[in-house]
Formats: C-alpha cells, structure tokens, sequence
C-alpha cells in the first residue's frame, strides 16, 4: 500500500558523507516504522538503521552507530539516512522499507517489511 522512492546514493572515497532519501506515498497512516538495509555483493541483505515515525525513536546496527543518522522530513513524507565517515565495508545495494504492522520492538528484521524501494547503489572506494 506504500511506495517508495530512494535517491542519494553514488561513489564516495573512504571518509566521506552521502544522504540518502526515502519519499513514502499511498497508505503512509498504516507506516508505522521505516528502516534501512542492504545488501553487499554476495551477501545477505542486512539491517542498518530503523525508525518510528510516531515517536521519532531509533536504532542502529552496531556497524554504523556514530557514523549513519536516521531522521525523518513530515511535511515531505520523507525518511533520510545521513551517511559519515563511509568506509569501503559499506558499499552495498541500500534499500528503504516499510512496516506497516505495530510491534513493540523494533523494525530490524527485513521479514516484517510490507514495502520495499528499488535501491540505491553506494560504493565507497578506499
């Protein structure tokens, strides 16, 4: 019931800083947490970052926390992933998803996605 469009991504050196973002349409009133995952060549898909659009509240991967920032845009209906000090373990395919069902813990397993973005390729080059 959700779509969503992502942008952002590209080639950055080793240190720099991406923002990627994620615009929601259709049914938003049933989104009640958005994250982001991705996926490195060759590897499963995996958590980064999550967040409740309700309460603002966040969580990170422990491979990102103090470098990504999830935040959110109301008026615009926009989730972002503010990427810092990227390191070439980063380059993946970064997806956005919805969870459009409550749960009192966090949306961290990509199982409990209702929608999906298209992805965006980051590569970070040392």
């Amino acid at each position: 019931q959700v779509q969503l469009v992502e942008s952002g991504g590209g080639l950055v050196q080793a240190g720099g800083s991406l923002r990627l973002s994620c615009a929601a349409s259709g049914r938003t009133f049933r989104t009640y947490s958005m994250g982001w995952f991705r996926q490195a060549p060759g590897k499963e898909r995996e958590f980064v970052a999550t967040f409740r659009w309700s309460t603002g509240g966040t969580y990170y991967a422990d491979s990102v926390k103090g470098r990504f920032t999830i935040s959110r845009d109301n008026a615009k209906n926009t989730v972002y992933l503010q990427m810092n000090s990227l390191k070439p373990e980063d380059t993946a395919v970064y997806y956005c998803a919805v969870r459009n069902v409550y749960r009192v813990y966090d949306f961290i397993d990509e199982a409990e996605a209702g929608s999906w973005g298209q992805g965006t390729q980051v590569t970070v080059s040392s």
